[in-house]
């Protein structure tokens, strides 16, 4: 699994490279019950409580972008949602990242409020979608 979390860390370095997570960080989530999909071009991570999602982080490899990759891991992990019951999926992103909140709103997902100065100083987005 170590391993596995190497690549994983190296992935979102290259997805998000102003701010990496470590091997750690995806252990700690892992441990804490996050559920973790990856390849070697994408990963998602989620977790659920009472009913309710959060996605934790989603990501593709930018040379592997606009390719129906990360729809087809949200729809994955609705799947899985909905077979464990689960009625809404939370998330935020930040304000500029205009291609991650149109997809979002593609597939669903609805605008419920802003968290001023959330990462590094940009807005986040706070996005929910209704199974």
């Amino acid at each position: 699994m170590t391993n596995n979390l190497h690549l994983l860390a190296k992935l979102h370095s290259d997805c998000f490279p102003h701010k990496p997570w470590s091997q750690n960080d995806f252990a700690e989530l892992k441990n804490s019950g996050c559920e973790i999909v990856f390849s070697e071009n994408s990963f998602i991570v989620w977790r659920s409580v009472a009913g309710e999602a959060e996605i934790i982080t989603l990501g593709v490899n930018p040379a592997h972008r606009r390719g129906g990759i990360a729809s087809a891991l949200l729809g994955m992990m609705e799947n899985d949602l909905r077979k464990k019951d689960i009625k809404k999926i939370f998330l935020e992103v930040a304000q500029d990242n205009t291609a991650a909140i149109n997809l979002y709103k593609k597939h669903g997902f609805s605008q419920i409020g802003i968290r001023p100065k959330y990462y590094d100083g940009i807005d986040a987005v706070n996005m929910e979608k209704i199974l």
